[in-house]
Protein backbone atom coordinates (compact mmCIF):
# COMPACT_ATOMS: atom_id res chain seq x y z
CA UNK A 1 0.00 0.00 0.00
CA UNK A 2 2.76 2.44 0.93
CA UNK A 3 4.48 1.96 -2.43
CA UNK A 4 1.34 2.97 -4.31
CA UNK A 5 1.54 6.35 -6.08
CA UNK A 6 -1.93 6.98 -4.62
CA UNK A 7 -0.68 6.71 -1.02
CA UNK A 8 -0.10 10.07 0.65
CA UNK A 9 1.68 9.20 3.90
CA UNK A 10 -1.26 7.95 5.92
CA UNK A 11 -4.08 7.46 3.42
CA UNK A 12 -5.00 7.09 -0.24
CA UNK A 13 -6.09 10.07 -2.30
CA UNK A 14 -7.59 10.98 -5.65
CA UNK A 15 -4.66 12.25 -7.71
CA UNK A 16 -6.35 13.34 -10.92
CA UNK A 17 -7.60 16.94 -11.09
CA UNK A 18 -11.30 17.01 -10.28
CA UNK A 19 -13.55 18.48 -12.96
CA UNK A 20 -14.79 21.91 -11.81
CA UNK A 21 -18.40 22.44 -10.70
CA UNK A 22 -19.22 18.79 -9.97
CA UNK A 23 -19.94 19.72 -6.37
CA UNK A 24 -22.30 22.65 -5.78
CA UNK A 25 -20.45 24.93 -3.33
CA UNK A 26 -23.76 26.40 -2.20
CA UNK A 27 -25.32 23.03 -1.40
CA UNK A 28 -25.11 22.08 2.26
CA UNK A 29 -24.89 18.52 3.45
CA UNK A 30 -28.36 17.27 4.44
CA UNK A 31 -28.93 17.44 8.17
CA UNK A 32 -29.87 14.34 10.13
CA UNK A 33 -33.46 15.53 10.46
CA UNK A 34 -33.63 16.20 6.73
CA UNK A 35 -32.34 12.73 6.02
CA UNK A 36 -34.80 11.20 8.46
CA UNK A 37 -37.86 13.20 7.45
CA UNK A 38 -37.03 15.19 4.32
CA UNK A 39 -37.51 14.48 0.65
CA UNK A 40 -40.43 12.87 -1.12
CA UNK A 41 -40.95 9.39 -2.54
CA UNK A 42 -37.58 8.18 -1.34
CA UNK A 43 -38.75 4.56 -1.23
CA UNK A 44 -41.24 2.76 -3.47
CA UNK A 45 -44.65 1.83 -2.15
CA UNK A 46 -43.85 -1.86 -2.30
CA UNK A 47 -41.30 -4.36 -3.59
CA UNK A 48 -40.18 -3.80 -7.17
CA UNK A 49 -40.92 -6.38 -9.86
CA UNK A 50 -38.27 -9.09 -9.88
CA UNK A 51 -37.57 -12.43 -11.53
CA UNK A 52 -36.03 -15.69 -10.39
CA UNK A 53 -33.04 -16.30 -12.68
CA UNK A 54 -32.11 -19.80 -11.53
CA UNK A 55 -33.64 -21.64 -14.49
CA UNK A 56 -32.04 -19.24 -16.98
CA UNK A 57 -28.64 -19.54 -15.31
CA UNK A 58 -28.64 -23.27 -16.05
CA UNK A 59 -28.34 -22.50 -19.77
CA UNK A 60 -25.24 -20.89 -21.26
CA UNK A 61 -25.84 -17.46 -22.82
CA UNK A 62 -25.89 -17.60 -26.61
CA UNK A 63 -23.45 -14.70 -26.90
CA UNK A 64 -21.29 -15.94 -24.00
CA UNK A 65 -21.96 -12.67 -22.14
CA UNK A 66 -24.88 -12.20 -19.77
CA UNK A 67 -25.50 -9.99 -16.75
CA UNK A 68 -28.08 -10.29 -13.98
CA UNK A 69 -28.68 -7.28 -11.76
CA UNK A 70 -29.45 -8.49 -8.24
CA UNK A 71 -29.88 -5.05 -6.66
CA UNK A 72 -27.75 -1.99 -5.93
CA UNK A 73 -24.24 -2.80 -7.28
CA UNK A 74 -24.53 -6.58 -7.02
CA UNK A 75 -24.48 -8.36 -10.38
CA UNK A 76 -23.75 -11.84 -11.61
CA UNK A 77 -21.73 -11.48 -14.80
CA UNK A 78 -21.36 -14.58 -16.96
CA UNK A 79 -18.48 -14.03 -19.35
CA UNK A 80 -17.15 -16.84 -21.55
CA UNK A 81 -18.15 -19.50 -19.05
CA UNK A 82 -16.88 -17.68 -15.95
CA UNK A 83 -19.29 -16.43 -13.26
CA UNK A 84 -18.21 -13.16 -11.63
CA UNK A 85 -20.11 -11.67 -8.67
CA UNK A 86 -19.67 -7.92 -8.10
CA UNK A 87 -19.92 -6.07 -4.76
CA UNK A 88 -22.16 -8.75 -3.20
CA UNK A 89 -24.60 -7.38 -0.62
CA UNK A 90 -27.34 -9.59 0.78
CA UNK A 91 -27.42 -7.92 4.20
CA UNK A 92 -30.43 -6.10 5.57
CA UNK A 93 -28.69 -2.77 6.12
CA UNK A 94 -25.87 -0.74 4.61
CA UNK A 95 -24.64 0.02 8.09
CA UNK A 96 -22.23 -1.11 10.82
CA UNK A 97 -25.30 -2.22 12.77
CA UNK A 98 -28.12 -4.55 11.82
CA UNK A 99 -30.36 -2.60 14.20
CA UNK A 100 -29.96 0.87 12.71
CA UNK A 101 -28.85 2.48 9.47
CA UNK A 102 -30.10 2.49 5.87
CA UNK A 103 -32.32 -0.55 5.41
CA UNK A 104 -32.92 -2.24 2.09
CA UNK A 105 -36.41 -1.76 0.68
CA UNK A 106 -35.92 -4.41 -2.00
CA UNK A 107 -35.06 -8.07 -1.34
CA UNK A 108 -32.44 -9.84 -3.41
CA UNK A 109 -34.19 -11.99 -6.06
CA UNK A 110 -32.14 -15.06 -5.12
CA UNK A 111 -31.16 -16.22 -1.62
CA UNK A 112 -27.41 -16.34 -1.20
CA UNK A 113 -27.53 -20.04 -0.37
CA UNK A 114 -29.28 -20.70 -3.71
CA UNK A 115 -26.64 -18.97 -5.83
CA UNK A 116 -24.86 -21.22 -8.33
CA UNK A 117 -21.10 -21.82 -8.03
CA UNK A 118 -19.22 -18.53 -8.33
CA UNK A 119 -15.79 -18.44 -9.98
CA UNK A 120 -14.75 -14.99 -8.75
CA UNK A 121 -15.98 -12.25 -6.39
CA UNK A 122 -14.84 -8.68 -6.96
CA UNK A 123 -15.18 -5.93 -4.34
CA UNK A 124 -14.60 -2.37 -5.53
CA UNK A 125 -14.20 -0.67 -2.14
CA UNK A 126 -15.04 -0.96 1.54
CA UNK A 127 -18.27 1.05 1.98
CA UNK A 128 -21.08 -0.82 3.67
CA UNK A 129 -23.31 -0.96 0.61
CA UNK A 130 -20.48 -2.67 -1.34
CA UNK A 131 -18.64 -4.68 1.31
CA UNK A 132 -21.18 -6.47 3.48
CA UNK A 133 -20.06 -8.50 6.49
CA UNK A 134 -22.86 -11.11 6.61
CA UNK A 135 -22.50 -11.74 2.88
CA UNK A 136 -18.71 -12.07 2.96
CA UNK A 137 -18.92 -14.24 6.07
CA UNK A 138 -21.17 -16.63 4.16
CA UNK A 139 -19.11 -16.53 0.95
CA UNK A 140 -16.00 -17.28 3.00
CA UNK A 141 -17.39 -20.78 3.46
CA UNK A 142 -17.16 -21.32 -0.30
CA UNK A 143 -13.93 -21.99 -2.14
CA UNK A 144 -14.17 -18.82 -4.20
CA UNK A 145 -11.37 -16.31 -4.89
CA UNK A 146 -11.69 -12.55 -4.33
CA UNK A 147 -10.17 -9.63 -6.22
CA UNK A 148 -10.36 -6.25 -4.53
CA UNK A 149 -8.63 -2.91 -4.04
CA UNK A 150 -5.52 -2.37 -1.93
CA UNK A 151 -6.18 -2.78 1.78
CA UNK A 152 -9.68 -4.22 1.52
CA UNK A 153 -8.32 -7.75 1.81
CA UNK A 154 -7.75 -7.19 5.53
CA UNK A 155 -11.52 -7.06 6.04
CA UNK A 156 -12.03 -10.20 3.98
CA UNK A 157 -9.36 -12.10 5.90
CA UNK A 158 -10.76 -10.96 9.25
CA UNK A 159 -14.17 -12.26 8.20
CA UNK A 160 -12.94 -15.75 7.33
CA UNK A 161 -11.61 -15.64 3.77
CA UNK A 162 -8.28 -17.45 3.54
CA UNK A 163 -5.48 -15.05 2.52
CA UNK A 164 -4.46 -17.25 -0.42
CA UNK A 165 -7.91 -16.61 -1.92
CA UNK A 166 -7.48 -12.81 -1.84
CA UNK A 167 -5.79 -10.66 -4.48
CA UNK A 168 -5.46 -6.90 -3.88
CA UNK A 169 -4.82 -4.57 -6.81
CA UNK A 170 -3.56 -1.03 -7.24
CA UNK A 171 -4.88 0.97 -10.18
CA UNK A 172 -3.74 -0.44 -13.53
CA UNK A 173 -2.68 -3.74 -11.97
CA UNK A 174 -4.22 -6.92 -13.36
CA UNK A 175 -4.91 -10.41 -12.12
CA UNK A 176 -5.56 -13.44 -14.29
CA UNK A 177 -7.92 -15.98 -12.79
CA UNK A 178 -6.01 -19.29 -12.54
CA UNK A 179 -6.89 -21.96 -15.11
CA UNK A 180 -8.79 -19.44 -17.22
CA UNK A 181 -8.28 -16.64 -19.71
CA UNK A 182 -10.20 -14.13 -17.61
CA UNK A 183 -8.33 -11.01 -16.44
CA UNK A 184 -9.48 -8.38 -13.94
CA UNK A 185 -7.82 -4.96 -13.91
CA UNK A 186 -8.31 -2.30 -11.23
CA UNK A 187 -8.79 1.08 -12.87
CA UNK A 188 -9.27 4.63 -11.53
CA UNK A 189 -12.36 5.95 -9.87
CA UNK A 190 -12.98 9.20 -7.99
CA UNK A 191 -14.29 8.30 -4.58
CA UNK A 192 -13.14 7.62 -1.00
CA UNK A 193 -13.24 4.83 1.57
CA UNK A 194 -13.85 4.15 5.23
CA UNK A 195 -16.15 2.16 7.51
CA UNK A 196 -15.75 4.13 10.75
CA UNK A 197 -17.39 7.36 11.84
CA UNK A 198 -14.25 8.84 13.36
CA UNK A 199 -11.30 6.95 11.91
CA UNK A 200 -10.13 4.83 9.00
CA UNK A 201 -10.98 7.34 6.28
CA UNK A 202 -9.22 6.51 2.99
CA UNK A 203 -6.96 3.85 4.50
CA UNK A 204 -8.07 1.42 1.80
CA UNK A 205 -8.28 2.04 -1.94
CA UNK A 206 -11.35 2.38 -4.18
CA UNK A 207 -11.41 1.21 -7.81
CA UNK A 208 -13.42 0.67 -10.91
CA UNK A 209 -12.75 -2.64 -12.61
CA UNK A 210 -12.33 -3.97 -16.14
CA UNK A 211 -13.15 -7.64 -16.70
CA UNK A 212 -11.75 -9.16 -19.89
CA UNK A 213 -12.03 -12.52 -21.59
CA UNK A 214 -10.80 -13.47 -25.07
CA UNK A 215 -14.16 -12.44 -26.57
CA UNK A 216 -15.59 -9.78 -24.27
CA UNK A 217 -14.67 -6.76 -22.17
CA UNK A 218 -16.93 -5.20 -19.55
CA UNK A 219 -16.54 -2.20 -17.26
CA UNK A 220 -17.82 -1.93 -13.67
CA UNK A 221 -17.61 1.51 -12.07
CA UNK A 222 -17.86 0.72 -8.39
CA UNK A 223 -18.54 4.18 -6.95
CA UNK A 224 -17.12 7.29 -8.57
CA UNK A 225 -17.57 10.89 -9.54
CA UNK A 226 -17.10 12.01 -13.12
CA UNK A 227 -13.42 11.87 -14.06
CA UNK A 228 -11.58 12.27 -17.35
CA UNK A 229 -9.54 9.22 -16.36
CA UNK A 230 -12.35 7.28 -18.02
CA UNK A 231 -10.94 8.39 -21.35
CA UNK A 232 -7.64 6.69 -20.49
CA UNK A 233 -9.53 3.56 -19.48
CA UNK A 234 -11.22 3.58 -22.89
CA UNK A 235 -7.88 4.01 -24.67
CA UNK A 236 -6.34 1.09 -22.80
CA UNK A 237 -9.25 -1.35 -22.71
CA UNK A 238 -12.14 -0.25 -24.92
CA UNK A 239 -14.44 -0.81 -26.64
CA UNK A 240 -16.72 -2.34 -24.02
CA UNK A 241 -19.42 -4.93 -24.60
CA UNK A 242 -21.16 -3.82 -21.40
CA UNK A 243 -20.72 -0.77 -19.17
CA UNK A 244 -22.11 -0.75 -15.62
CA UNK A 245 -22.15 2.70 -14.02
CA UNK A 246 -23.57 3.90 -10.72
CA UNK A 247 -26.51 6.28 -11.05
CA UNK A 248 -28.13 6.50 -7.61
CA UNK A 249 -27.43 8.09 -4.21
CA UNK A 250 -26.35 11.38 -5.74
CA UNK A 251 -26.60 14.88 -4.30
CA UNK A 252 -25.25 18.32 -5.27
CA UNK A 253 -23.29 18.36 -2.00
CA UNK A 254 -21.24 15.33 -3.01
CA UNK A 255 -21.48 15.58 -6.79
CA UNK A 256 -17.74 15.06 -7.20
CA UNK A 257 -17.87 11.62 -5.57
CA UNK A 258 -20.94 10.12 -7.24
CA UNK A 259 -22.10 10.21 -10.83
CA UNK A 260 -25.86 10.39 -10.79
CA UNK A 261 -27.70 9.72 -14.06
CA UNK A 262 -26.60 12.83 -15.98
CA UNK A 263 -22.90 12.46 -15.23
CA UNK A 264 -23.16 8.73 -15.85
CA UNK A 265 -24.07 9.54 -19.45
CA UNK A 266 -21.00 11.78 -19.64
CA UNK A 267 -18.86 8.99 -18.18
CA UNK A 268 -20.26 6.58 -20.74
CA UNK A 269 -19.23 8.98 -23.50
CA UNK A 270 -15.68 9.14 -22.13
CA UNK A 271 -15.60 5.34 -22.05
CA UNK A 272 -16.52 5.20 -25.73
CA UNK A 273 -20.11 4.11 -25.29
CA UNK A 274 -21.43 0.59 -25.32
CA UNK A 275 -24.54 -1.02 -23.83
CA UNK A 276 -25.17 0.75 -20.51
CA UNK A 277 -26.61 -1.07 -17.50
CA UNK A 278 -27.20 1.41 -14.63
CA UNK A 279 -26.59 0.18 -11.09
CA UNK A 280 -26.48 1.53 -7.52
CA UNK A 281 -30.20 2.22 -7.27
CA UNK A 282 -33.46 0.46 -6.47
CA UNK A 283 -32.31 -1.15 -3.20
CA UNK A 284 -31.28 1.31 -0.47
CA UNK A 285 -32.39 4.83 0.43
CA UNK A 286 -29.03 6.63 0.58
CA UNK A 287 -29.84 10.14 -0.67
CA UNK A 288 -32.58 12.76 -0.76
CA UNK A 289 -33.81 12.25 -4.32
CA UNK A 290 -36.86 10.20 -5.31
CA UNK A 291 -36.09 6.50 -5.55
CA UNK A 292 -37.02 6.38 -9.26
CA UNK A 293 -35.32 9.62 -10.33
CA UNK A 294 -32.22 7.81 -11.71
CA UNK A 295 -34.08 5.53 -14.16
CA UNK A 296 -36.55 8.24 -15.16
CA UNK A 297 -33.75 10.68 -15.96
CA UNK A 298 -31.89 8.04 -17.97
CA UNK A 299 -35.02 7.10 -19.87
CA UNK A 300 -35.53 10.75 -20.76
CA UNK A 301 -31.95 11.66 -21.69
CA UNK A 302 -30.40 8.40 -22.83
CA UNK A 303 -32.24 7.94 -26.14
CA UNK A 304 -31.63 11.59 -27.05
CA UNK A 305 -27.90 10.93 -26.66
CA UNK A 306 -28.08 7.75 -28.75
CA UNK A 307 -27.31 5.57 -25.71
CA UNK A 308 -28.22 1.88 -25.70
CA UNK A 309 -29.80 1.49 -22.27
CA UNK A 310 -29.91 -1.98 -20.75
CA UNK A 311 -32.38 -1.83 -17.86
CA UNK A 312 -33.59 -5.30 -16.91
CA UNK A 313 -35.82 -6.09 -14.00
CA UNK A 314 -34.13 -7.26 -10.85
CA UNK A 315 -33.08 -10.86 -11.35
CA UNK A 316 -33.64 -10.76 -15.11
CA UNK A 317 -30.64 -12.24 -16.95
CA UNK A 318 -29.91 -10.22 -20.06
CA UNK A 319 -27.43 -10.52 -22.90
CA UNK A 320 -26.35 -6.98 -23.89
CA UNK A 321 -26.12 -7.87 -27.57
CA UNK A 322 -29.76 -8.98 -27.50
CA UNK A 323 -31.13 -6.26 -25.21
CA UNK A 324 -34.42 -4.88 -26.46
CA UNK A 325 -36.10 -1.52 -26.02
CA UNK A 326 -36.35 -0.47 -22.37
CA UNK A 327 -39.74 -0.83 -20.75
CA UNK A 328 -40.22 1.33 -17.62
CA UNK A 329 -41.08 -1.65 -15.44
CA UNK A 330 -40.42 0.33 -12.23
CA UNK A 331 -43.58 2.35 -12.86
CA UNK A 332 -45.61 -0.70 -11.91
CA UNK A 333 -45.12 0.38 -8.29
CA UNK A 334 -45.39 4.17 -8.37
CA UNK A 335 -46.98 6.62 -10.76
CA UNK A 336 -44.19 9.10 -11.43
CA UNK A 337 -44.76 12.38 -9.63
CA UNK A 338 -47.80 11.17 -7.68
CA UNK A 339 -47.79 11.52 -3.91
CA UNK A 340 -48.75 8.47 -1.85
CA UNK A 341 -52.22 8.59 -0.38
CA UNK A 342 -53.04 7.86 3.28
CA UNK A 343 -53.82 4.24 2.46
CA UNK A 344 -50.46 3.79 0.71
CA UNK A 345 -48.18 4.56 3.65
CA UNK A 346 -45.28 2.21 4.15
CA UNK A 347 -43.29 1.66 7.32
CA UNK A 348 -39.60 2.29 6.70
CA UNK A 349 -36.92 2.09 9.36
CA UNK A 350 -34.53 5.00 8.94
CA UNK A 351 -31.08 5.46 10.49
CA UNK A 352 -30.64 7.35 13.74
CA UNK A 353 -27.14 8.48 12.83
CA UNK A 354 -24.86 8.24 9.85
CA UNK A 355 -21.67 9.70 8.36
CA UNK A 356 -21.96 12.13 5.44
CA UNK A 357 -22.07 11.25 2.71
CA UNK A 358 -23.14 7.74 3.60
CA UNK A 359 -21.40 6.30 0.53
Amino acid sequence: MRTSPLWAGDQFRNVHPIIPNLRDPNAAMPTLSEFLCGGERRVPRGPLPSMNPLDTWIRQPVTRLRATWLGHSTLLIEIDGIRVLTDPVWGLRASPSQLAGPKRFQPVPVPLRAMPPIDLVIVSHDHYDHLDYPTIHELAKRDVPFVTSLGVGAHLEAWGVQPERIVELDWWESHRLPNSELTVTATPSQHFSGRGLLHGRNTTLWSSLVIRSPRHTVFFSGDTGLTTEYQTIRERFGPFDLVMLEVGAFDPAWGDMHLGPKNALEALKLLGGGPFLPVHWGTFNLAMHAWDEPPETLLELGPKAGVQLVMPRLGEPIEPAHAERVEPWWRDIDTVGRQPGPDAKREVTMPKAMPWPID
